[in-house]
């Protein structure tokens, strides 16, 4: 690779990031880390809660800023490891820990790639690397808490497992709480008006409802009913029936536009839990994406909410790893995928910049 010494320096980074613990709200010890390893290469960093960011020593504000970002928070080890989460262990290639996969490979590489960079005076972009918290469960206190701090961005990429390949949209996550209403009676009586029957029209259209336009990348808008809780007593009708409504949207239309849609079309009272996670997408002419496209990556549609979810502006979702191995048990990612990633990550920027 174009810097042995870099590769070797982000897999020793993230062995030292598996060994410790960074569950979301949790990540302090490993924003530490970071932030050493960043100065110990002479990178001022900022620190916020447990986010660390850096510009690259040449930062030109008359210039376009380019957002690296991954997220260094885990998820808590599930009860099928047969290892030790939090022992970087390495076998036959694989570096096996809680995070390796998801998504500290990625991490270490663009921190790497932006040291390779860090230094160069003739960049077309600013480059702004930011590690940051509270990913995994889309939390306040992550890249949406510093934004504000950030200035002004052109692009992102964000580093999550897609085998390298381009992650060029991504959907977005509605929650909808609904809730049916009836009138309480006794059941052995003709009396009342169930709320179980008034929510069934509602939980059919659901099921059965398509918007009308389809994204190149993502398809179509996918509603899913996930949860229905009504009743307090077997011989009591219902008078109110609340159930639960898994949006995934996609970048042809915003959240209100949909939201909309299900008011106009549902009787139920709907209330969303949250606006934050929008769909995300970059434009295929993009320069990022053409350059990924010369480097023979291919570009798709992203079922999984990321950071990206919360970044106002074009994002390409790309870094080493296997998407399917987040979350699993007895975690891993080969180290030739963390070297192919800051081979690639370098290839793209160095087409851009």
């Amino acid at each position: 690779m174009k810097d042995r010494k870099l590769y070797e320096e982000a897999v020793e980074l993230l062995k030292s990031l598996i060994e410790t613990p960074s569950f979301s709200k949790e990540e302090d010890k490993t924003g530490d880390l970071i932030a050493q390893f960043l100065a110990k290469h002479n990178v001022e960093a900022h620190r916020s809660l447990n986010n660390v960011w850096a510009f690259n020593r040449h930062y030109n504000a008359a210039k376009p800023t380019l957002l690296l970002n991954s997220h260094h928070d885990t998820v808590k080890p599930n009860p099928g490891w047969t290892r030790d989460p939090f022992a970087a262990t390495l076998e036959d290639g694989k570096l096996f820990g809680l995070g390796s996969n998801d998504a500290g490979g990625c991490l270490v590489s663009l921190i790497v790639t932006f040291l390779y960079f860090y230094e160069r005076e003739d960049l077309a972009y600013n480059l702004l690397l930011a590690a940051t918290a509270e990913e995994e469960i889309s939390g306040r206190n992550g890249i949406e808490y510093i934004l504000p701090q950030l200035g002004h961005l052109e692009a992102a990429i964000v580093g999550e497992p897609t085998e390298m390949h381009l992650a060029v949209a991504e959907k977005g996550l509605l929650v909808l709480d609904c809730v049916a209403k009836g009138k309480a009676g006794h059941a052995a009586r003709e009396e009342g008006l169930n709320a179980i029957y008034e929510a069934l029209p509602d939980i059919e259209w659901f099921r059965n409802f398509r918007f009308p336009e389809e994204s190149e990348h993502l398809g179509p808008v996918k509603m899913s009913v996930t949860m229905v809780q009504a009743g307090t007593q077997h011989n009591v009708v219902p008078d109110n029936c609340r159930f639960t409504v898994d949006v995934r949207l996609t970048d042809k239309y915003s959240m209100e536009q949909v939201l909309e849609v299900i008011r106009q079309h549902v009787k139920a009272e709907v209330k969303p839990r949250s606006m934050r996670l929008k769909p995300s997408s970059i434009p295929m002419e993009h320069p990022l994406v053409q350059s990924g496209l010369r480097l023979g990556r291919q570009s798709y549609g992203s079922p999984t909410t990321s950071d990206q979810a919360l970044l106002p502006v074009p994002s390409l979702k790309m870094g080493p790893g296997f998407s399917g191995r987040s979350h699993m048990a007895d975690e891993y990612i080969y180290l030739y995928e963390i070297e192919e990633g800051i081979n690639l990550y370098i290839k793209l920027l160095e087409q851009v910049m």
